[in-house]
């Protein structure tokens, strides 16, 4: 059902990073490591696709950045060879939320766009794209932060399932202790992707495919091995979310308008 052509995956998202940067203008890309599978599998095909001189790695932490982050973003960039900074954003953090009383979802939004922030600062300066790092069940339910880490050029792996990222990540052999690692954001102490989503990965990507082939949700809910109820609530997060995968909306006024009718891919010819 989720099973791919790791080989020719591969191909296909390298030649697109390339074709991409070229099209652009472009020489090199940015990517924010982050030491978790994801940024590592891209990192790694960003690499492939356009050599590692053209990659710069930034490693972005804070009091909350769990310590294995810290080990495996060195590791990978120990590993690639890749031109590699590390900057603590726990100053900016503190210095934005100061001594107001904020939840710790809208804390962790803050660091997410301070990072996008960086992230764009060293793509001006490089002459550069921000490569984003984000995955097709993370976009798919909104599970990532709207001008944050969702702020970037390009992504991807945007149109990979989180256990398709590990099939690739496996075929192109990222250390065992990166796979090995609880998916996690790091944007509070103890956070762990699949504990937030009340779902083990494996199950929630069998929904958004189902989702996704517009098949009956009891049909679903037999094939992901989950209540009737737990299909409903992933694709309410799919629906409601549906604003983060979108430009900002603006009303129909001229012939072609903006995020809705214009359909001029001129990056892509």
């Amino acid at each position: 059902m989720l099973e791919i052509n790791e080989e020719e995956t591969v191909e296909i998202i390298s030649n697109f990073i390339k074709e991409y940067v070229e099209k652009a203008d472009k020489k090199r890309i940015v990517i924010g490591l982050s030491g978790g599978i994801d940024s590592s599998l891209v990192l790694k095909l960003a690499i492939m696709a356009i050599g590692k001189e053209n990659v710069f790695a930034l490693f972005l932490p804070e009091t909350a950045t769990p310590l294995h982050d810290f080990e495996h973003s060195r590791l990978m960039a120990r590993m690639t060879g890749v031109g590699y900074t590390t900057i603590d954003i726990s100053s900016i953090v503190h210095s934005i939320v100061g001594k107001d009383e904020i939840d710790k979802v809208t804390i962790g939004n803050i660091k997410a766009r301070i990072r996008m922030i960086y992230l764009y600062k060293y793509a001006n300066m490089l002459n550069a794209l921000v490569c984003g790092t984000s995955n097709k069940t993370e976009l798919m339910l909104g599970y990532f932060t709207k001008y944050g880490d969702g702020g970037a050029d390009f992504m991807p792996i945007g149109d990979l399932y989180k256990t398709q990222v590990y099939m690739v990540a496996r075929h192109l052999e990222i250390p065992e202790e990166i796979l090995r690692e609880p998916p996690t954001a790091g944007l509070w102490k103890g956070q762990t992707d699949e504990q937030e989503l009340g779902l083990p990965y494996e199950k929630i990507d069998k929904i958004l495919y189902g989702i996704e082939r517009k098949r009956d949700f009891n049909e679903i809910a037999s094939m992901a091995e989950v209540q009737l109820q737990e299909v409903e609530r992933i694709y309410e997060m799919v629906k409601k979310n549906e604003h983060k995968r979108r430009l900002a909306i603006v009303p129909k006024i001229g012939f072609k308008t903006v995020g809705l009718d214009w359909r001029f891919p001129l990056q892509m010819k």
